[in-house]
C-alpha cells in the first residue's frame, strides 16, 4: 500500500508521462504538416499537368491526416487538463491510480503503457470498458472482465 504522499507523487509523475505523450503527438502532427506544405510548395515549382494536381491533392490529403491527429491529441490534452494529481479518492475516479492483482492502472487518457520507478502502469481513458468496471470500486472490490478477474489491492 501507498502513503498519500506516495501516491501523490506517483500521480504527478504518471501524469507528467502523459503530459509529455500529447505533447509528443502534437509536435509530430505539426511537424507533418509542415512537411506537406513545403512538399506542396516545392511541388508548385516543379511541376505541371496532372502530376501536379495528383501531387498537391497527395499533399491535402497529407495535411488533413495530420490534421485529424492534431485535433485528436488536443482532445488528450483538453481531458488530460481534467485529471486532479491531488484529490485523495475513496474509491476509483477520473486521476485514480488503481493497483490490481491483474496489472496498475492510470485513468486518466490513453497513453499505453508508463513506467515509473520500475513499475508498469497502463494509461487508460476513464471511458474505456475496463475504467468503466472499476469507476466506484475500492480496495478489496473485485471486477470481471473478458474472462479475467481483478481484485483491487489500492487505489487512489
Amino acid at each position: 500500500m501507498f502513503t498519500f504522499t506516495g501516491m501523490s507523487h506517483l500521480k504527478e509523475k504518471l501524469y507528467q508521462q502523459c503530459l509529455d505523450y500529447v505533447q509528443q503527438r502534437m509536435q509530430a502532427a505539426e511537424q507533418g504538416i509542415k512537411e506537406a506544405q513545403k512538399a506542396a510548395s516545392d511541388d508548385t515549382k516543379s511541376s505541371a499537368g496532372d502530376k501536379y494536381e495528383t501531387g498537391r491533392e497527395m499533399m491535402q490529403q497529407e495535411t488533413n491526416r495530420n490534421m485529424a491527429q492534431l485535433n485528436e491529441a488536443n482532445k488528450l490534452k483538453v481531458a488530460l487538463n481534467l485529471v486532479n494529481t491531488t484529490a485523495e479518492f475513496k474509491q476509483v475516479e477520473t486521476g485514480s491510480v488503481v493497483i490490481t492483482d491483474n496489472g496498475n492502472f492510470y485513468l486518466a487518457i490513453s497513453a499505453g503503457t508508463l513506467n515509473v520507478d520500475g513499475e508498469q502502469y497502463f494509461a487508460i481513458s476513464p471511458a474505456s470498458p475496463i475504467a468503466l468496471k472499476m469507476k466506484g470500486l475500492k480496495v478489496g472490490d473485485e471486477f470481471s472482465l473478458n474472462g479475467k478477474t481483478y481484485t483491487l489491492i489500492d487505489t487512489n
